[in-house]
């Protein structure tokens, strides 16, 4: 179909997403972005968010990111994520639990590089529930 691309979503473990998309949403680092067919030649930072795609049959699939890159070119799109996790098949408890570790961790850290990692699990981790809860 003319109104496709093929789009490729890789974390740390491997690959999570292979085939054509109708379009892609992914969180930009200075807002959200959206990725057409055809769309110009880009590479830009994504943030802390959900990435949002839509199949051609009409299905939108969600996956929490914890970060990462989208790179646009011949019209393919190629996700180098952090994390990306089915939306679907996020643990609301087991969620709920990091968030609350996290923030745990970030009253106790007392050193700087401490404080950022706990406050970038927590961000991570909030996301992570929202998403789950339905609530992006």
């Amino acid at each position: 179909m003319a109104n496709t691309f093929y789009t490729e979503i890789v974390e740390l473990n491997g690959s999570v997403f292979k085939g054509d998309v109708v379009s892609i949403a992914a969180p930009g680092m200075d807002g959200g972005f959206q990725i057409l067919a055809n769309h110009a030649p880009m590479l830009a930072a994504m943030g802390v968010g959900v990435i949002s795609i839509k199949t051609p049959e009409g299905d939108k699939i969600d996956y929490t990111t914890g970060g990462g890159f989208v790179q646009v070119h011949h019209n393919k799109v190629m996700v180098l994520a952090e994390s990306a996790e089915v939306v679907s098949e996020i643990d609301a408890e087991r969620a709920q639990r990091s968030m609350d570790k996290a923030l745990a961790q970030l009253a106790e850290a007392e050193d700087p590089t401490e404080k950022e990692k706990a406050r970038v699990a927590l961000e991570r981790a909030r996301n992570r529930l929202r998403a789950s809860m339905g609530k992006v």
